[in-house]
């Protein structure tokens, strides 16, 4: 099966939009859009209010892991597409394609906000919750017998 909308044209500034869109229709309180140094967008953070208090949350794209995938996708993505602006444009539509399932689930009342995106919620260290559990799970590997967490 080929990878999930590897023909769109839609450039990521648009597909970004339509993010923006969904998230702020979802009550997100302030949404970022963050660039690289070469003016490519790199992700997105936004605000939620939780019982907790506020929440920020980056949301990443990794248009090189999905470049890697279309290289190695064979027959079943034609060559004439398999570029790096063609991987931006799909990684942004599958994330967007994501964020949109994720709220038809939280529209179920079967989630939370912050249940949803919580390996993506800001720490105050800038990183998120994903990022300090494999620090730490990595840690704790290395520090047990065989590699396995007691």
């Amino acid at each position: 099966m080929p990878l999930l909308n590897y023909t769109t044209q839609i450039e990521a500034a648009k597909t970004v939009g339509q993010i923006h869109g969904i998230l702020s229709a979802h009550k997100a309180r302030a949404i970022l859009t963050n660039y690289d140094d070469n003016g490519q967008i790199e992700s997105l953070s936004f605000e939620i209010t939780t019982p907790s208090g506020s929440a920020h949350i980056r949301l990443p794209v990794d248009p090189e892991a999905v470049l890697r995938v279309m290289m190695r996708s064979g027959s079943r993505v034609p060559r004439h597409l398999i570029t790096k602006p063609q991987a931006v444009r799909v990684a942004w539509r599958i994330v967007k394609d994501w964020v949109e399932a994720q709220m038809a689930i939280l529209e179920t009342e079967m989630v939370k906000m912050e249940q949803i995106f919580l390996p993506y919620i800001e720490t105050p260290s800038g990183k998120t919750l994903f990022q300090i559990f494999e620090d730490r799970r990595m840690l704790t590997e290395g520090n047990t017998e065989e590699g396995k967490q007691e």
